[in-house]
């Protein structure tokens, strides 16, 4: 492996005896490239089908069918070629973190600057960012080099009491970490399970916890932090920054150092972790980039305080499951082989709490795990917003041409040699959180977290890729991050919808993935194509829950009869796309009934959140509407959670988006029962044959939909008017279907 380099500039050596990390292929890439081959030869089978059929319609309506179906057919040829560079080239990567102490001291570990994102007590509840902090703050790792960062972007006097209470608490939850060799080091998920040992001491950490809880929940619940609260001076002077005039949108910069590593210390007398509360400023007359722009201010400020050259970003939810994930990060960042051109190293990401069967498909198996696999294989994976070990170098410019910051305090080699509270540090630090620091400047187009799209963070790893830099993909069996995942299917659609724009948005930029990317990376920019191109998803999503099943209504065949040729190249398409994909899924680990989950989810998602994705994002190209960032709900409803551990889905809100998806519900209900008369009555079997298989696969897929729509009394069912709406959209569908078949 040769030498190793730290960042500290000392120079360590490994042998073959003592890897850091080694990288197999997987066994299935021969079998993937035969199978593209072939299907891929189907495709085009398909689509001069089409063109053939398309000479020969004889009138505007079944021209105007087949050009549907070929635009279709297209969309999903492009979807599947652009997906075939995740297969090329899979690879399982493996991390010997216990070799590391065998080449280099811990004391020659780089820092870690850790930055954790907040923007809304209510929607993300204070405790729950405290717990995330609280596990990486005891990571098996020397503390003086550990720096915790909190950015709260809703300006919020609560959440800023909970990180009072958690340095504090932290005195006691470290050392008892460190002593009992836990391993899950989020306080409330350890509390909550049942395979640690009860002890006093146990007892005791548990009793200090709640009592923490309950004063963290009941400011946040009251939307106040009473004078009881407050006990010394200095906490004081900081909630009298909350004046009348402070508001979210509109507020001066606040940051607060909670902890400090060279005088705060633990019950044992250790020292703790950096702790550093951030609400930049912000003004309504400034625009402010969402999650990208809080990074890029966290970026700064621990520039001034402490400029650790590793960087981990999460969201607020993530807590570690693992203490030792920084140590699988060093076995790359510390190997002369992969760090030059080193970006990020980029963990999955992992839910707690999903239901047996993951019936939202919130794990996303095949863009955090499968699709990743292969990713890792040509320039590594796409940045996924959190769970990612960045390298500070990486945010100013290529690997070969340093972008240099406008002060020479943000060079990510500059020394800080002052401590964190020193007024210096503490002005400068307060000057680079400003809402103007950053005009004219570079920050976001050429330094930085980048902007121009929703996707911060799929759209910042796709720039870090086409200049140059390579991201990997560490994938340990014990689950590095935990997150929460949505219980309801609203903040799914509404969390997807938001991804839509975001994805479009980078497409049709100057950055586009169809253009510059595919020309600067190559296969690499195929995968980010494919992504981008997601919302044309509802193309052929809307067309094949529509069009088929409305000719099926009136007796009319639109597709291959069962004795024709063609039959068999329908057939072959469709199972084998989708016997493929269930393949991948099982064998990673998964189930067939995760696997059927998924796919209809990805019917759902065609139908909801990627057509009224689309649809808002051009109308806001000609100015009709804007898009916000709208923070997903991670509060947890008793009725709600029952109801998603019992796997019934949750349709409670009457959200527009329902509206399309009850309606190709009912269509093809309706459309199926009407083709099963039609056969058993000996009409035109064969060549509805291809419809009736869609229409019941269809119809299969839609059974909680039903269920929401027709049984159920519950909250979580479709709301009536939702029922209405649809079924009189479905009436008018068949009403002008009679004009076109």
């Amino acid at each position: 492996m040769g030498s190793l380099k730290v960042c500290t500039g000392t120079t360590v050596s490994a042998t073959q005896a003592h890897p850091l990390h080694t990288l197999h292929p997987l066994r299935r890439t021969l079998f993937n490239r035969v199978f593209a081959s072939v299907y891929a030869c189907a495709i085009l089978a398909l689509v001069y089908h089409h063109v053939l059929t398309l000479f020969n319609c004889t009138n505007v309506a079944s021209f105007s069918v087949t050009l549907s179906f070929l635009l279709s057919d297209l969309v999903l040829a492009f979807m599947w070629v652009t997906t075939q560079s995740c297969h090329m080239r899979p690879v399982h990567r493996k991390e010997y973190p216990e070799n590391l102490e065998k080449i280099m001291k811990p004391s020659d570990f780089p820092a870690l600057d850790v930055f954790i994102c907040t923007a809304d007590p209510y929607k993300e509840p204070p405790i729950n960012v405290v717990n995330t902090a609280l596990s990486v703050m005891a990571y098996d790792y020397p503390k003086e080099k550990v720096s915790v960062y909190v950015s709260d972007d809703g300006g919020s006097a609560l959440t800023l009491f909970a990180f009072m209470e958690a340095a504090k608490f932290a005195s006691h939850w470290l050392p008892f970490c460190w002593q009992k060799n836990i391993m899950v080091r989020s306080p409330e998920v350890y509390f909550s399970t049942l395979n640690h040992c009860w002890c006093s001491e146990t007892e005791k950490i548990k009793a200090l916890y709640e009592s923490m809880k309950f004063r963290v929940e009941h400011v946040v619940e009251t939307g106040k932090v009473s004078d009881e609260y407050i006990n010394e001076d200095e906490e004081r002077e900081a909630f009298n920054k909350w004046t009348d005039g402070f508001t979210r949108q509109d507020h001066p910069t606040v940051i607060q150092v909670l902890l400090e590593n060279i005088k705060d210390r633990d019950i044992t007398g250790h020292l703790l972790p950096n702790l550093i509360y951030v609400s930049r400023q912000k003004s309504k007359t400034s625009r402010h980039n969402f999650k990208a722009g809080a990074l890029n201010t966290l970026l700064r400020v621990s520039a001034v305080m402490t400029n650790a050259p590793i960087v981990l970003t999460l969201d607020c939810d993530m807590y570690s499951n693992d203490p030792k994930t920084p140590l699988r990060v060093l076995c790359y960042v510390c190997d002369s082989a992969t760090r030059s051109d080193l970006a990020y190293i980029q963990f999955p990401q992992r839910f707690r709490g999903l239901n047996k069967n993951d019936m939202y498909a919130s794990e996303i198996k095949r863009l955090f795990e499968i699709n990743f696999l292969g990713f890792d294989g040509l320039k590594g994976p796409n940045y996924v917003g959190t769970g990612a070990f960045f390298c500070r170098r990486a945010f100013f410019g290529d690997p070969s041409t340093f972008m240099s910051p406008e002060i020479p305090q943000l060079h990510p080699n500059h020394a800080v040699d002052k401590p964190l509270k020193s007024p210096s540090i503490l002005s400068l630090a307060h000057q680079v959180a400003g809402c103007n620091y950053e005009n004219q400047t570079n920050w976001g187009s050429k330094i930085g977290f980048r902007y121009g799209s929703l996707v911060e963070d799929y759209y910042t790893g796709y720039r870090l890729h086409c200049e140059g830099w390579r991201s990997i993909f560490c994938h340990p069996e014990r689950p590095a991050f935990y997150g929460d995942a949505p219980i309801a299917l609203i903040d799914l659609i509404n969390q997807n919808k938001r991804w839509a724009i975001g994805l479009l948005e980078v497409t049709f930029s100057k950055y586009s993935t169809l253009t510059f990317g595919i020309r600067r990376i190559g296969l690499m920019g195929l995968s980010y194509a494919h992504y981008s191109c997601w919302p044309i998803w509802a193309i052929p999503a809307t067309v094949y829950a529509f069009l088929p099943q409305l000719a099926l209504f009136k007796g009319v065949s639109i597709f291959p009869k069962v004795s024709e040729p063609w039959f068999l190249l329908y057939s072959f398409l469709f199972i084998g796309a989708y016997a493929k994909d269930c393949l991948e899924f099982i064998l990673e680990g998964s189930t067939f009934r995760k696997w059927w989950n998924d796919q209809r989810i990805w019917m759902i998602r065609g139908l909801t959140c990627f057509l009224f994705g689309s649809i808002e994002y051009l109308l806001q190209s000609f100015g009709i509407s804007a898009s916000g960032f709208n923070v997903t709900s991670k509060v947890l409803d008793d009725e709600l959670s029952k109801r998603y551990e019992q796997e019934i889905f949750e349709f409670g809100v009457p959200s527009p988006m329902f509206v399309t998806l009850a309606t190709a519900a009912i269509i093809n209900l309706f459309s199926f029962f009407k083709g099963f008369l039609d056969i058993i009555s000996g009409n035109n079997m064969e060549g509805l044959f291809l419809q009736m298989i869609l229409a019941g696969f269809l119809t299969v897929n839609c059974l909680p939909i039903y269920e929401a729509m027709f049984l159920r009394v519950d909250k979580g069912k479709m709301p009536t008017k939702i029922t209405l709406i649809s079924t009189f959209l479905a009436g008018a569908l068949y009403a002008a279907a009679s004009l076109i078949f």
